[in-house]
């Protein structure tokens, strides 16, 4: 394929460019004539024509580059069930009006993959507008979403998409399926709304305050920033059964879920 543009580092452009790959993402989806897809940085479309071909209801295109959005104007706008749009996904995920059990898909770039991600994990109204996140990472933060309790991958983000996402792994991808080729390999991951999830939270966002605060010195115990949560921090410990001499990693997700309810449940 002819790149008519030259990728932009600032943006995180890598293009999926090996056939064989792109049409074991598009079948992840399960696409059908009553599915609305969204893709995010369509680039040149690769993967736009094969869901395509999927023949969905509808397919919601998001692409930022200006220039990258001229093309996929100029080779796609003429088909019926097609709208694009040239924004950034980060504006749409929060003030969605694009309608409800969406299918994303969307190789990430790998410089703001994590925001993206969990900008579709705090949303404040829940079950969201998606059904199914079908999203490429960078092979690491793949690592580090999917990692459990006492290892070194385990932090910050795996508690966070555990809280309202069933995830799964489906495959890793070589960096030399793309153009240009990253330094490093790629894992496509995907995660499903839980309708129901046991520790609702007024404002999603104090999990996230939570886990910054206990992962600020991952390598010692918690105690010490666990008082600056709490004043009483003995007292609460004893009631969430937590041990203050653990450090961040040795916890499971459910107490930081525990922990996070608690401090919610403190500010009123």
């Amino acid at each position: 394929m002819i790149f008519p543009y030259q990728p932009k580092k600032s943006l995180g452009q890598n293009f999926l460019v090996d056939e064989n790959i792109i049409n074991k993402i598009v079948s992840i989806g399960n696409i059908n004539k009553d599915k609305t897809v969204l893709e995010i940085g369509a680039g040149y479309g690769n993967l736009t024509k094969k869901i395509l071909a999927k023949n969905p209801h509808k397919i919601l295109v998001i692409e930022k580059d200006k220039n990258l959005f001229s093309f996929i104007k100029e080779n796609f706008s003429n088909l019926k069930n097609i709208k694009l749009f040239n924004s950034d996904i980060l504006k749409i995920i929060e003030n969605n009006t694009l309608g409800k059990k969406i299918i994303v898909y969307g190789n990430l770039p790998y410089n703001i993959s994590t925001q993206i991600l969990a900008k579709f994990i705090l949303l404040k109204k829940w079950p969201p507008w998606y059904d199914n996140l079908i999203l490429m990472f960078q092979k690491e933060v793949a690592e580090r979403i999917i990692a459990k309790k006492n290892t070194k991958n385990f932090g910050r983000l795996s508690i966070l998409c555990n809280w309202r996402l069933e995830i799964e792994k489906h495959f890793d991808v070589s960096k030399n399926c793309f153009y240009p080729k990253p330094k490093v390999n790629s894992t496509v991951l995907s995660f499903k709304p839980k309708k129901n999830y046991e520790f609702y939270l007024k404002d999603p966002k104090i999990l996230e305050f939570i886990t910054r605060i206990l992962f600020s010195n991952r390598r010692k115990m918690i105690n010490k920033n666990f008082s600056k949560l709490f004043k009483n921090s003995i007292d609460v410990a004893r009631e969430l059964e937590l041990d203050l001499n653990c450090r961040p990693e040795q916890l499971n997700n459910e107490i930081y879920y525990k922990i996070a309810k608690k401090y919610e449940n403190l500010l009123g």
